[in-house]
């Protein structure tokens, strides 16, 4: 009789261990999908974060302006492609009805769509300017402040590509880097201001790689000095186009920033900001364009810092001391 209670009592353990397996894998299978919204996911960087978050199983949300891009995202496995221009609300506001409407929520923003404007900033032209700022600036605000309750609600993640020219600049680089500037100081205080509904903010800030976006400023380049034969950059512009050819097709594919955005919806803490190169010389570039500004803020006041100053709070801001739990 012992025995039997003793085989039933292990027969019925079994049972309930294989219910609760069972039930975990059907958890597992039925766990709501993470959807995520991508503006500017047509081609090039956007396209091949969109792509590689819908392989890992996320319900891409991929914003196009032209309808045969959005024909062909439609195509794709875990992506809808959506009508969405960052320059007019009457899209953003139906985009973030699409989003309600699918039932989904929405994990995951990454504010991608951008232009590039280069010109001289005693010649660029007002115009031109406004189209860059308003893109590349009041683009991820508009967007990022129609979804905002959405992430709140989910906990969710917001991510804006800057560039390494976010980071610094140069000659003739002047408009598009202000964007960029601007965005990141955006992205750094739109972090602090969600921190309290535990929604994350990253910045990626990718430096050249394979995309279309350098074809459209090229060409608006061109126009210009066609309009403006009396310019008095035409050798830096020159020195420019050799830097940053037209046709990037033998660039790096964008497969590193398409891990970032990975990242970024998948680490339980991210970064602040994901510095993505091609190459060590551009990463340098970056990082000292960085430390030039931080020796330029120190020089020749009052409360300067001493070299060996600069290195003790360096060191406590890459290791910060751990703070003792009560």
């Amino acid at each position: 009789m012992k025995n039997y209670i003793l085989i039933l009592m292990i027969t019925l353990a079994g049972i309930s261990h294989a219910d609760e397996k069972r039930l975990s894998q059907e958890q597992q299978t039925y766990a709501p999908q993470k959807a995520v919204l991508i503006t500017g996911a047509n081609s090039g960087l956007g396209l091949a974060m969109a792509e590689k978050l819908a392989a890992e199983g996320f319900y891409v949300f991929a914003g196009a302006r032209k309808q045969k891009d959005i024909d062909t995202l439609n195509l794709k496995n875990n992506m809808q492609g959506i009508r969405l221009d960052v320059t007019i609300q009457a899209d953003i506001d139906a985009a973030v009805k699409t989003v309600e409407q699918a039932g989904m929520g929405l994990f995951g923003l990454i504010n991608n769509a951008g232009v590039t404007v280069m010109e001289p900033l005693i010649e660029v032209s007002e115009k031109d300017m406004q189209f860059q700022m308003d893109v590349n600036v009041f683009g991820p605000y508009r967007v990022t402040k129609a979804f905002a309750p959405l992430i709140i609600q989910s906990e969710g993640r917001i991510a804006s590509v800057s560039s390494i020219l976010g980071v610094t600049t140069g000659i003739i680089s002047g408009p598009y880097s202000m964007s960029k500037h601007a965005l990141e100081a955006y992205s750094d205080a739109l972090a602090g201001e969600l921190k309290k509904f535990n929604v994350q903010v990253s910045v990626i800030e990718p430096g050249n790689y394979r995309s279309d976006i350098i074809k459209t400023m090229r060409n608006r380049m061109e126009k210009d000095r066609q309009a403006n034969k009396a310019s008095l950059f035409i050798e830096e512009q020159e020195r420019l186009k050799q830097y940053i050819p037209a046709d990037r097709s033998g660039f790096k594919k964008p497969d590193e920033i398409a891990l970032a955005a990975l990242d970024i919806m998948t680490a339980k803490t991210t970064k602040r900001r994901y510095l993505v190169a091609p190459s060590k010389r551009e990463s340098d570039m970056a990082i000292k364009g960085a430390l030039r500004r931080i020796v330029q803020l120190n020089q020749t006041h009052p409360y300067s810092l001493t070299t060996d100053e600069m290195k003790t709070m360096m060191d406590e801001l890459i290791n910060p001391p751990k703070v003792k739990q009560p």
